[in-house]
């Protein structure tokens, strides 16, 4: 496995800024953001830009891939393709297809996103319109022998995302039904997201082993306090938080992965508010995360 890191939590860097840091620190690769230039979403760690699919050289981004000895683990972009909107929707599905095609000429094989979701409607009243928009995307990526890889994050942390989330891949259910209607979707498995659902995550990876290609290592705390006063529908019971400080089974997992033979990327995700302050906090957070995540992946 390959160590490395989500690139939107240093936002302030330049591209070679990230691939130097990275190199400096020891990691194996990074997940580059790619969001529209200027026209992010603005939840926390949206919009972060550090490849401009529309515009980039492809020679020098690989000689400063080259340079800093780090690889690029994937190319991410995370909006809502199932937007309720119409238009959104479409600007979505056109960038997603712009970022694919961008990982095939930097010869990149994953594009880690998500399936979406219209929060206001259920799951069987969303599966039109996922029969609708994502074969012609999942086309597009296997013309570019790029593996798209979806996220299982419900996306239901604030009120606007209330009451559905806005991703429709978050349980073994659902990834059993987008796997049989598109074989050739993979996912970018999140421990975290696992946690607060109550869904034993070295199970699931022992049963979706080999459709996993990439990793994120975030860590999720519960708390139960506020999950006693509140009920599991209300918002703020469980914590983002850095591998190691939360209630994630690193080693159960870690066993898992090693089980059914993965030997991808494994990227720290930092969306821990306890390390947000600065640049200065963000990259300490990352090292902290590094040190834990080493013992098991030495």
């Amino acid at each position: 496995m390959q160590l490395g890191f989500v690139s939107a939590i240093l936002p302030d860097l330049s591209l070679e800024e990230l691939l130097a840091f990275a190199a400096a620190e020891g990691f194996d690769c990074v997940e580059l953001m790619c969001w529209p230039v200027g026209k992010g979403e603005q939840r926390r760690y949206s919009g972060v830009t550090h490849l401009d699919v529309t515009s980039f050289d492809v020679a020098h981004v690989q000689s400063l891939v080259k340079k800093h000895g780090v690889a690029i683990s994937g190319l991410g972009y995370y909006p809502n393709p199932l937007d309720p909107d119409p238009q959104t929707r479409q600007v979505v599905q056109g960038h997603l297809k712009k970022v694919i095609t961008a990982a095939s000429a930097l010869g990149i094989g994953i594009v880690n996103t998500f399936i979406g979701r219209d929060q206001f409607k259920s799951i069987p009243a969303n599966w039109p319109l996922v029969e609708e928009i994502w074969p012609p995307i999942v086309r597009h990526a296997t013309a570019s022998n790029v593996k798209l890889c979806i996220e299982n994050c419900p996306m239901l942390f604030t009120q606007d995302e209330w009451p559905g989330g806005k991703n429709l891949a978050t349980s073994p259910a659902m990834f059993r039904k987008l796997f049989d209607f598109q074989p050739a979707l993979g996912l970018n498995f999140d421990p975290s997201h696992m946690i607060w659902q109550f869904i034993d995550s070295a199970r699931c990876i022992r049963e979706f082993g080999k459709k996993v290609f990439h990793v994120h290592a975030k860590d999720t705390r519960i708390d139960a306090d506020k999950l006693y006063e509140q009920g599991n529908l209300g918002f703020g019971w469980h914590t983002a938080k850095l591998p190691g400080l939360g209630d994630v089974d690193w080693s159960a997992l870690f066993a898992a992965l090693t089980d059914v033979g993965y030997n991808g990327p494994v990227c720290i995700e930092v969306e821990d508010r306890a390390y947000e302050g600065s640049v200065a906090d963000r990259k300490r957070a990352l090292r902290q995360s590094a040190r834990y995540l080493r013992q098991f992946m030495a």
